[in-house]
């Protein structure tokens, strides 16, 4: 390894060391992420009335031959759309992913997760102080998660 590399990675791995501990915990919402049930996880993140919204494109297979990767894509029509948040009723933990947007930034993710068996996606969008949602079915053909 050269020098040059040598420096750049071990100023990076001091950058790092020096964030505070607890500012990378705020970033985690354990009660949130552990838990069992839709509505514990909705609880935890603070979700209050959804309204459905058709402005909540939701992009995944209609049937899904392996649980272990569901391909997943979301798109916010919905102004100032600040956070979105995944959910999948029938897994072991029901919030999948809870993404953040800083203003300005394309409210659109891509991701893969894994379904425990068939049942709806849950999307939840945060948009000012309401709180907006769509779903869709997956039927899952072979588990993916347990």
């Amino acid at each position: 390894m050269q020098r040059r590399d040598f420096l750049k990675l071990f100023t990076g791995t001091i950058a790092v060391m020096m964030l505070p501990i607890h500012a990378l915990a705020a970033v985690w919402n354990k009660a949130a992420f552990e838990a069992a049930k839709l509505v514990e996880a909705e609880k935890g993140l603070a979700i209050e009335g959804e309204i459905p919204s058709k402005d909540i494109e939701i992009i995944a297979p209609d049937r899904a031959e392996n649980g272990a990767i569901v391909q997943l894509e979301v798109n916010s029509r919905i102004p100032n759309t600040e956070a979105i948040s995944v959910l999948v009723e029938h897994n072991p933990t029901a919030l999948i992913g809870h993404f953040i947007f800083n203003n300005g930034t394309l409210p659109y993710l891509v991701t893969r997760i894994k379904m425990a068996e068939s049942s709806d996606i849950k999307i939840i969008v945060k948009a000012g102080d309401k709180y907006f949602t769509n779903s869709k079915n997956v039927e899952v053909l072979e588990n993916g998660c347990s």
